[in-house]
């Protein structure tokens, strides 16, 4: 009987497959903390009072990949590659959501419509990251080497998610209401095509690693198109609705420090 606890233990179990999870994970995380670095470096000076919210944004990001490349050491494991298609953030890029990193490398400010375009990225990545956090925190609290990592980054995210909901609400009080309402459906829509590629792609990797049946990887394969199905005909608008959060100034004050995990 399948079930995504199972799974996962599966791929926790396996040193291979742990490897590639991990070393994803970690280079999707230290992705997202160069940019919300350079986005906090470009914020226009309308929008200046944002940049340490950013730049905290970012040093949780770098934090998390640190932790999920702590979790190898642990177990005595190097990171490898990601391939290519299993990088959720680049792939992100390539497809037009968020700021491009041709950008992101030039001195030049941001505009306001630059701002709305990331925390709009923002709001339905870390809806999804958050989301994908709690299962995992579900699955595995209690583990003595994944639990105390996974709790942390869980409220991590969660935190993330309430900054971008408030920041967006505050802009679109400021008049950019309909930038921000189309700019949350476009990159909620791509991001569920691009979810639905990673998640084909991982599991396919994993799939090679732990001999998995053919019948077995298309009964997955079948579940990723679902869930695909599913957001695409109206499960999207969760990740692009706007509500006033319960933790306010989620992320006023400096990235919690974590030496166990450095």
């Amino acid at each position: 009987m399948l079930s995504a606890k199972r799974l996962f233990q599966e791929i926790v179990d396996n040193d291979e497959s742990f490897r590639l999870f991990c070393s994803i994970a970690a280079g999707g995380e230290a992705q997202g903390g160069w940019e919300n670095a350079r986005i906090a470096t470009l914020v226009p000076d309308s929008q200046r009072a944002l940049a340490p919210k950013i730049a905290r944004h970012g040093a949780d990001e770098d934090k998390h990949g640190r932790i999920f490349n702590a979790l190898l050491r642990r177990r005595g494991l190097e990171p490898v590659e990601v391939p290519p298609e299993t990088d959720y953030t680049m792939l992100l890029e390539a497809r037009g959501v968020g700021l491009a990193h041709d950008k992101l490398r030039r001195d030049a400010p941001l505009t306001e419509h630059d701002i709305v375009a990331y925390l709009a990225h923002s709001r339905v990545t870390e809806q999804r990251a958050a989301g994908q956090m709690a299962m995992l925190c579900r699955y595995f609290g209690d583990d003595p080497l994944l639990g105390r990592a996974l709790t942390m980054i869980a409220g991590d995210e969660e935190n993330h998610l309430a900054y971008c909901h408030e920041e967006l609400l505050r802009l679109a009080a400021a008049g950019y209401g309909r930038a921000i309402r189309r700019a949350l459906r476009e990159c909620a829509l791509v991001e569920a095509r691009v979810h639905r590629d990673v998640s084909l792609a991982v599991m396919a990797r994993m799939g090679r690693i732990l001999g998995w049946s053919r019948a077995r990887g298309a009964l997955l394969a079948a579940g990723v198109h679902a869930g695909y199905l599913y957001e695409r005909l109206g499960g999207w608008r969760r990740m692009a609705t706007l509500r006033t959060p319960e933790r306010l100034d989620a992320l006023g004050g400096p990235a919690a420090p974590t030496p166990e995990f450095a």
